[in-house]
């Protein structure tokens, strides 16, 4: 029973170590992601600072802005909606790590609840057959001790019968 018992423990110590591992790497992936659209957020940050700086530069006749100077602008703006869209697109694959990481530890805790439900199963079912062979066992003590009594007193009532039968033969003979 002891060793049942340490071989589902072990098994479990196991399986939770191969899961934690499963885990860490994927956050590690969650937090590689989280850090990549960090670095594109102080990009873009950078970039909207160098556009209030190209809106303030009047290089024009009388303090007017040119149209290099709107170009310019207008090139740093695009610039920013497309660090946009690309911040957009790594927060989706942000969100998807988040879902799959909450649908892997759904998943792991239906697994550990139906692995403790089948190894309480196994467990109920050994003590079942534990106490019908100790019934069995019983049964056959029981058993055996009887029938040992029926053979002593058989063996008795034999050796009886016999030094009684010696006994009238030798009163017979005398």
């Amino acid at each position: 029973m002891k060793k049942i018992i340490l071989f589902v423990l072990f098994c479990s110590i196991t399986i939770s170590a191969f899961a934690q591992s499963a885990v860490n790497s994927d956050s590690v992936a969650y937090q590689l992601q989280r850090q990549k659209i960090n670095n594109m957020l102080a990009a873009r940050k950078q970039k909207f600072g160098q556009y209030e700086t190209s809106l303030g530069q009047h290089t024009g006749i009388f303090g007017f802005q040119t149209k290099d100077d709107i170009r310019r602008s207008a090139g740093i703006l695009m610039d920013i909606a497309k660090t946009d869209d690309a911040i957009f697109k790594e927060l989706k694959i942000l969100l998807q790590y988040r879902d799959f990481q909450q649908r892997q530890i759904q998943n792991h805790s239906k697994e550990a609840e139906t692995t403790a439900a089948g190894y309480m199963e196994v467990i109920n079912r050994l003590r079942q057959q534990n106490a019908h062979l100790k019934q069995q066992l019983n049964n056959s003590e029981q058993h055996f001790s009887t029938r040992q009594t029926i053979f002593i007193v058989v063996i008795l009532f034999m050796a009886a019968s016999i030094l009684f039968l010696l006994r009238k033969n030798n009163r017979v003979k005398a």
